[in-house]
């Protein structure tokens, strides 16, 4: 049996955060866009988003769409690693969600931090942006 099949239905502990946009801070007023997904075991991280634009328009009609557009590409590419990361781009999965999940006051914030058992992180990843965002 080689290692792939023996890791096929291998259960790993996961950490997951939902990615929040909150239009205007001083209001509290927020809503799920994204979710960050990082299993040690594989060396995998990864950022699921889907921007619902009319809910970001009801909360602040004034918000910058574009702005919040190009901050979940931001997490999606911090989580990519390499240059499309900056100076993240270098660092290990691990290092790369820590960052991401660091606790910050602008328009794109990140959630607690939850665990699971997967035996796919990136199925799992769409499976909660399925299930917590869209």
């Amino acid at each position: 049996m080689t290692e792939r099949a023996s890791d096929a239905g291998r259960r790993d502990v996961y950490e997951y955060a939902l990615v929040r946009v909150v239009p205007r801070v001083e209001r509290g007023e927020m809503f799920n866009a994204g979710v960050l997904v990082y299993c040690r075991a594989r060396s995998f991280v990864a950022a699921r988003t889907h921007l619902d634009e009319a809910k970001l328009k009801m909360l602040d009609p004034h918000a910058d769409v574009v702005g919040v557009r190009a901050a979940l590409r931001a997490v999606e590419g911090v989580c990519d690693g390499g240059e499309a990361a900056g100076q993240a781009g270098p660092d290990d999965a691990g290092r790369r969600f820590r960052w991401l999940i660091a606790p910050r006051s602008t328009v794109v914030q990140p959630g607690p931090v939850h665990t699971g058992l997967t035996t796919d992180p990136a199925a799992e990843a769409d499976r909660l942006l399925g299930l917590l965002v869209r």
